[in-house]
């Protein structure tokens, strides 16, 4: 029984789109997400995600303190789980980690590899360990339309790569103070 298990959430795990994925270990999704990790921990259903959310390939979603398992006396263990609710037009980046009972408002961009440990408000951009604010949604998005490459600089006639290669910026960024 075991396997039939095991073999049941790698097919759905690699057949399925990440959206159907989460709805189907019980995340609640909103519309036009995009989500490329399994990560959901044990508790997915406390996890709801609001629309136009992208959550890349390896970030973890937590909805329990484990080291709780350390914790207990005559009353047996102690356990601790808490929701985890992100908002509408969010992008969380590679491999970061949302710990439980974290609220991302919407308009928030969370920079790869950040450890999100306290609730995020509404139009910033958060990065580090632990994640910190860094910067102003709103601003970035005002830099993006007006100097970033569109879809109409773009020649889908041509291959992706070198699509990418037309349009790629050349410059580097400063180095550390």
């Amino acid at each position: 029984m075991k396997y039939i298990v095991l073999l049941k959430e790698l097919f759905n795990r690699y057949t399925k789109s990440g959206v159907d994925y989460a709805r189907g270990k019980g995340v609640n999704v909103g519309d036009n997400c995009r989500i490329f990790t399994t990560n959901f921990g044990s508790e997915p259903w406390l996890i709801s995600i609001g629309n136009k959310v992208t959550i890349t390939s390896g970030v973890t979603i937590l909805t329990h303190d484990g080291a709780t398992w350390l914790m207990n006396d005559e009353k047996g263990r102690r356990y601790l789980f808490r929701k985890v609710r992100i908002g509408n037009s969010v992008f969380i980046g590679v491999n970061s980690i949302i710990m439980p009972g974290v609220i991302i408002e919407d308009n928030v961009i969370v920079a790869a590899g950040s450890v999100v440990t306290k609730s995020i408000p509404t139009g910033v951009i958060v990065a580090g360990n632990p994640a910190k604010i860094i910067g102003n949604y709103f601003q970035y998005k005002d830099i993006a339309l007006s100097t970033f490459k569109s879809d109409k600089d773009m020649d889908f006639g041509k291959s992706y790569k070198q699509r990418i290669l037309d349009i790629l910026d050349n410059t580097n960024k400063k180095y550390l103070a």
